[in-house]
């Protein structure tokens, strides 16, 4: 089936992890008009299993990924033509960004600038929209009271978030120098279905 049926086509990198499938489930049975095309390599926090009451929809692909695979990414996007990208896809325990950082570095960085040179690439950048999902952690840490805001100083405490601060300053300065249409959201913890049992609250879940 053409691609060219879809007003919209919209890249979700991650999108068998935890945030994705979510995501992808909402919106793939309602934006039929919509394109979705789920990019993710698989590793230990990506399942599949999370999106089979999707799987069989016209509009949703499934391609597996790794978004450091700068060539496999290039013609992902020639074959589809993104109008909208939705950047999901990061290494983001920070007790494993600890034991073994480089994973970080490449994916959260290196895999970040791979998708931000292809969406500036696109013969019409100007209806492109990059959207980068990042952490309040860039932000360092809290006391006792307060919150963050937009205008807080980043101060990663962490290798986890100090690639995810790279990979914000990356998606800023391609706005400033390129034009490329982005936003970033610096979301706080999430919790909920298909979430890897990594984390705190669905560790504790489990276990109970």
């Amino acid at each position: 089936m053409s691609n060219n049926r879809y007003s919209q086509r919209v890249i979700v990198t991650g999108g068998a992890g935890f945030i994705g499938s979510n995501l992808l489930l909402r919106v793939v049975p309602k934006q039929t008009d919509t394109l979705f095309i789920n990019v993710d390599s698989l590793t230990y926090a990506g399942n599949l299993l999370n999106l089979q009451a999707i799987e069989s929809h016209e509009n949703y692909i499934f391609e597996k990924i790794d978004i450091r695979d700068m060539n496999a990414l290039k013609d992902c996007f020639n074959r589809y033509q993104p109008t909208g990208l939705i950047h999901l896809a990061a290494e983001s325990h920070v007790d494993r960004s600890i034991i073994g950082p480089s994973a970080f570095i490449e994916t959260n960085i290196n895999g970040t600038f791979n998708l931000l040179e292809l969406a500036r690439s696109m013969s019409d950048q100007s209806s492109f929209r990059f959207l980068h999902v990042s952490t309040d952690e860039v932000f360092g840490s809290l006391g006792n009271s307060g919150f963050f805001t937009e205008e807080t100083p980043y101060r990663p405490n962490s290798p986890y978030s100090a690639s995810k601060a790279s990979s914000d300053h990356l998606v800023r300065a391609y706005h400033e120098t390129f034009g490329l249409d982005v936003v970033t959201s610096n979301c706080s913890n999430n919790y909920g279905p298909f979430q890897f049992p990594e984390k705190l609250l669905p560790l504790m879940i489990h276990n109970a």
